[in-house]
C-alpha cells in the first residue's frame, strides 16, 4: 500500500494534462490578471470600433453613389452590427468571471469614475448599432451581416430615418470623447499612478 502511494507521488505528470490545464487557466480571469478570452475580446472590439469610425469618415473621399463609397458604408454598418453581437458576449464573460484587483488599490472616486465610464461605453456599443439598424430599416435598405439579411425593425419612413440618423451622428461624436477618456485613463494609471490597470490587459503581460 505504502509503495503504491509513493509511486503515485513520484510518477511523472502527464504533459498533455498539464498543458491542457495551463491553457484552460490562461483563458480565465484571475485575481491578478485578465484571461486570454477577456483580452482578445477587448482588442477585437477596439479594432472594430476603429473600423467603424474609419469607414464612415473615409467614405467622404469618394463621390456620392460611387462603388467605393457605398462599399464603405456597407462595411461600416456590418462592423457596427458585429460590435452589437460581440458586446453581449463581452458582458457575459465579464459577469461570469472576476475582475483582477489593482495594486495599489484605486481610490473610491477613481473606482466610481471607472465604473461610470465602462457603463457609458457598454451603453454606447449597444445603442449605436441599434440606431444604425433602425436607420437602415426606416430608410428601406437591407440590413446585412456577414452574408445574412437581418429583419427590419420598422417600416420605411423617411422622416424617422432622418431623425435617427441625426441622433446616431450626435452620439457618434460623443463616442470619440468616451473612447478618448477610456484611453487617457489607462495611460494615467500606467504612467502617473504606476499600477497594473493597462498592463493586465496586454497579452504579453498575461502569459503564465
Amino acid at each position: 500500500m505504502w509503495a503504491r502511494m509513493d509511486d503515485a507521488r513520484t510518477a511523472p505528470t502527464n504533459p498533455f494534462a498539464v498543458e491542457t490545464a495551463r491553457i484552460a487557466m490562461s483563458w480565465k480571469n484571475t485575481t491578478d490578471r485578465y484571461g486570454s478570452m477577456s483580452i482578445g475580446m477587448h482588442w477585437v472590439m477596439l479594432l472594430l470600433l476603429i473600423a467603424v469610425y474609419a469607414l464612415i469618415n473615409l467614405r467622404e473621399l469618394y463621390p456620392r453613389g460611387s462603388d467605393p463609397r457605398e462599399a464603405m458604408k456597407m462595411w461600416h454598418y456590418m462592423a457596427g452590427l458585429s460590435v452589437l453581437m460581440l458586446v453581449f458576449a463581452r458582458l457575459a464573460i465579464r459577469a461570469a468571471g472576476q475582475t483582477p484587483r489593482l495594486n495599489p488599490e484605486a481610490r473610491a472616486w477613481q473606482h466610481r469614475l471607472a465604473m461610470s465610464t465602462h457603463f457609458a461605453l457598454y451603453l454606447f456599443m449597444i445603442v449605436m448599432p441599434l440606431l444604425g439598424w433602425l436607420n437602415l430599416s426606416a430608410s428601406g435598405k437591407p440590413i446585412l451581416l456577414l452574408g445574412w439579411q437581418l429583419p427590419s425593425l420598422v417600416d420605411a419612413n423617411e422622416g424617422l430615418a432622418a431623425q435617427v440618423k441625426e441622433i446616431h451622428e450626435t452620439i457618434g461624436t460623443v463616442g470619440y470623447y468616451l473612447i478618448g477618456l477610456h484611453a487617457a485613463a489607462a495611460l494615467f494609471h500606467h504612467y502617473v499612478l504606476r499600477d497594473k490597470t493597462l498592463v493586465r490587459m496586454l497579452p504579453h503581460a498575461n502569459k503564465p
